[in-house]
């Protein structure tokens, strides 16, 4: 784990102290190993962002995604970076933008399971500000779409994903609707 509680001190003290949820999803067994395969060096979480431009939000699709499919951009800080340099790397490979950060607002514990194998996971989520970028995003792997979205499409995404046979898209569509109750300005 190198996403240590001294980082998280340090963005707490910086972006606010965040609210806190508790997520338990079942995943199949693919599911399992693709997330167990992205735990190199340890790594058990990824960092969300909610990036304002103007009244939109930046959302990702990923190659695999269903047709409509879109979300907020996440990634993991990488063994060595501080908090706040893998943050911004991530926004510039996902996204291809510079961003302010604003506040930290939520902080998920996720647990996975399938059958007896669990996988214990943290979320960190934050809204920021667009300040330049044309979203010229560089993980082309990754990523096969940017763009920017109004909160109302979020419930079609939100649906997009429950309809999926995909645990993980159920937690992400859960941890959108815990960051709706706590800052979507059309509620």
């Amino acid at each position: 784990m190198y996403v240590t509680n001294d980082m998280i001190d340090e963005i707490v003290s910086k972006y606010g102290k965040p609210n806190e949820a508790t997520f338990r999803y079942d995943v199949s067994e693919k599911e399992h190993d693709l997330i167990k395969s992205s735990q190199k060096h340890g790594r058990n979480h990824d960092v969300t962002l909610y990036i304002r431009k103007d009244d939109k939000i930046a959302v990702i699709a990923k190659p695999f995604y269903p047709n409509g499919l879109y979300r907020a951009p996440s990634g993991g800080i990488h063994p060595g970076e501080t908090f706040m340099d893998g943050l911004n790397r991530e926004v510039g490979e996902e996204v291809g933008i510079k961003i302010a950060v604003d506040k930290f607002i939520l902080r998920i514990a996720v647990t996975f399971v399938h059958e007896e194998r669990i996988i214990e996971w943290r979320s960190f989520i934050f809204t920021a500000d667009y300040i330049s970028g044309d979203f010229s995003y560089t993980d082309k792997e990754e990523i096969s779409e940017v763009r920017l979205a109004g909160w109302d499409e979020f419930k079609t995404f939100s649906k997009i994903m429950r309809r999926s046979d995909i645990g993980g898209l159920h937690y992400r569509a859960a941890l959108h609707d815990k960051v709706a109750e706590l800052i979507d300005p059309t509620k």
